[in-house]
């Protein structure tokens, strides 16, 4: 699942955001760096998506 996470990351920023967190402040925070430029949602989409493998030990 997090290959797929990563995938929609890239696509899609927002994406890779809401299946890693659901509705919360970081989605707002990516849809907001999104809509400033691609390449800093994505940089943050990858980032959150680390940090929450990190904290959970990779069981996602």
């Amino acid at each position: 699942m997090n290959i797929l996470r990563i995938i929609f990351a890239i696509l899609l920023p927002p994406l890779g955001v809401f299946l890693t967190t659901g509705v919360s402040s970081a989605l707002l925070v990516n849809i907001l760096l999104t809509l400033l430029g691609y390449v800093p949602g994505i940089i943050h989409a990858v980032w959150i998506i680390a940090k929450q493998n990190e904290a959970y030990g990779d069981r996602a």
